[in-house]
């Protein structure tokens, strides 16, 4: 009886906890995935086939401020992509010498310019590092959770690109 109690106790504070938080207005930063662009439409600088490319223009259009127009010339804003590359370098060696972890990076620099050929954003590079451990009896599973990682980083660059873009200061 006692333990039933007690669970009850433990489950109206827990319900009492989310109600009141609820009604504050408590909402987790970034939560809604909705972000305010200082411009009503930005040309991509991306290959028409770029799976990030594709990511990025996929979230912006999922809000209903900013238009991805296909000719620079008519976007208020312009993301030119600099360079994209992604990489994998030798992270550690086990004791026979054969590779136990690998290190995956994708790296972005790209800037911001306006219709006029203003710099909004200046060249900017975003990094990201995953380590992966490999095993030669595993090369299979090993391949897919790379590709997994990648997709991974791909989303994480996406974001970070949306919350750059927010920041910029529109003169």
């Amino acid at each position: 009886m006692n333990a039933l109690r007690s669970i009850s106790l433990r489950a109206g504070a827990v319900l009492l906890l989310a109600v009141a938080l609820s009604a504050c207005g408590f909402q987790l930063r970034g939560s809604s995935g909705q972000y305010q662009m200082p411009f009503n439409s930005i040309y991509l600088g991306f290959a028409d086939t770029s799976p990030l490319g594709i990511e990025l223009r996929r979230n912006l259009r999922g809000g209903d401020a900013v238009i991805v127009v296909d000719d620079a010339a008519k976007g208020e804003a312009r993301l030119d992509v600099l360079s994209e590359t992604r990489g994998k370098s030798i992270l550690s060696l086990n004791s026979q010498g054969r590779v136990r972890e690998y290190l995956l990076t994708y790296t972005l620099v790209f800037r911001v310019r306006d219709a006029k050929d203003a710099e909004l954003l200046g060249p900017t590079e975003i990094t990201l590092k995953r380590s992966i451990a490999f095993n030669e009896s595993q090369v299979l599973a090993k391949e897919s959770e790379e590709a997994l990682l990648y997709r991974d980083m791909q989303t994480d660059l996406v974001q970070q690109i949306l919350r750059r873009l927010a920041a910029i200061k529109r003169a």
